[in-house]
This record gives structure tokens, sequence and C-alpha cells, in this order.
């Protein structure tokens, strides 16, 4: 019998956050002890119109519900300020965070690592829990060895904060790992609108669009002499990514240390 994972939930009432209540509600050995929100200090979840019905209280500060409830795991879908300071307080509190939340810095990463190995609390940041984006990052990091000139073009629906997605600069990074620096490109282009050519990352380009319609797209283009290789991934629905979480929730109860990606789990 699979033990039972409590799990603190922070952002309900997004539309990720109400995804990951109804796997919750429909995964037998996971419990929602309380949830994090900015409203309805107090109240249940199941007081709250178009969420599920699960009896576990709402706090609007983090701090209580840390103290107060007994959790194994945190799952925030909030946003980079909210989702920072719930994760370093989950982790001085010994619950293991498992963070969609997109648009940390570097030194807010180095931080959480560094906490994490100090508590030996695991802790997963995955930029995508779409399985089918994480198998795109890792096929375009295979990819970009034989053919070292890319592009990456990333779609959101037009509410999205950041550009590029947490999913592309993870991608590019994936691809700078293998792939040696050159300027692509010729060295005399110019732009005549200022951002025409997306921005740089390692000498290759990363492009953002936002548009209403787009949940989340990426493509990977590749281009050598004679041919051309495009590698895509397409969430249609966030459902898409609950098997990710559910993945990531499972696997951060055996961890002890920190891991940003999903792929790091994905043998």
């Amino acid at each position: 019998m699979t033990e039972t994972i409590n799990i603190i939930l922070a952002g309900p009432r997004g539309k990720m956050g109400t995804e990951a209540l109804k796997l919750i509600e429909r995964t037998d050995h996971f419990n929602l002890v309380g949830c994090i929100d900015r409203k309805h200090n107090g109240l249940s979840v199941k007081d709250i119109d178009n969420l599920p019905n699960l009896d576990a209280p709402i706090y609007t500060e983090s701090s209580e519900a840390f103290d107060e409830l007994n959790a194994d795991v945190l799952i925030d879908l909030t946003n980079p300020e909210v989702g920072y300071d719930n994760t370093h307080l989950a982790l001085l509190h010994h619950v293991r965070p498992v963070v969609g939340t997109s648009g940390f810095s570097e030194e807010q990463l180095s931080t959480l690592k560094q906490l994490s190995d100090e508590n030996q609390t695991g802790i997963v940041i995955a930029p995508n829990f779409a399985m089918g984006a994480v198998l795109m990052m890792r096929f375009s990091q295979m990819a970009a060895k034989y053919f070292p000139n890319v592009e990456i073009i990333e779609k959101h629906h037009d509410q999205k904060l950041d550009a590029p997605s947490g999913t592309a600069v993870k991608t590019a990074q994936m691809i700078q790992d293998v792939r040696q620096t050159e300027q692509q490109g010729h060295p005399e282009e110019k732009e005549t609108i200022e951002g025409a050519r997306g921005a740089e990352y390692d000498g290759f380009r990363i492009h953002s669009v936002r548009l209403p319609g787009y949940i989340a797209e990426q493509e990977v283009t590749f281009g050598q002499t004679g041919q051309t290789l495009k590698i895509t991934h397409s969430s249609m629905d966030r459902y898409s990514f609950m098997s990710g979480v559910q993945f990531a929730v499972e696997q951060v109860m055996e961890m002890d240390d920190y891991v940003y990606g999903l792929e790091n789990l994905m043998e």
C-alpha cells in the first residue's frame, strides 16, 4: 500500500492550481492538508466556488500554514515573487517543495539549493511539468551535438508574465552544454526594428510569442545546409502538466537534495 503524502498547495484558484486540486482529489495517496492563497483566509477549499469539494483550510499567511499544518510536500504554482517566499519557508520547515513557477533569478535558485543542502530536504523546480516538453528539451540537446545552428520559438497565452519562458531558458541551457559557442547569422546583420531577431543567448536566438488561444508551445528549429530539423511540443490543456506534477511529488519524497528540471528525474 502506497503511503499517504500530505500536501499544501499554493495558488489553488489559478488555472494550474485548480488542475492540481483535481489531481489531488483523484489520487488515492495524495491528501490535501491546506492551501495558501491571497484570499479566503480561514475558509475551506470546498466553500469556494468552482473548486473541488476538498475539506482543507485556506491560509493567506504562508508562515501560519507551515507552522500549523503537518505537510510532506508543498506544490507551488503561483508566481516568482510569492513562489520564492513559499519555497524558502517550506525548506525551513523541512517540507519538500515541488515548484512549477518559472522566473526565479540565478541568485534565488542558488539560495534555495544551499538551503536544501543544509536542511537535507528534497526540492524539485520544473520549468515545465509536461512529460512531452521534457522529452522535447532532451531531444533538442541530443540534436544540438550535430546541428549547432538553432533557434527557439516559444508561444504562450498573453497573461504569462515572464519572457522567455522557463522552458525556453532551460532548453537553451541544455543546448549550450553540448554546443560549441558560435555567433549565428550574417556578421553584418542589422535589426531595422529593435528586437526583430529575438533575444540572444550564447550566439543563437530565442523568440517569445504571447497570444490568447495558446496554452504552451515550443519549437526548436535546427538548420544545416540542405536540411532543417524541427522538434515541437504543444500543450492544448493544462491537464497535460499534471502527470509531471504527480511524478515530481512522488519522487521528491525519496529525495534529500535539489533538482532543477524534471528531466533529471527521468531515466
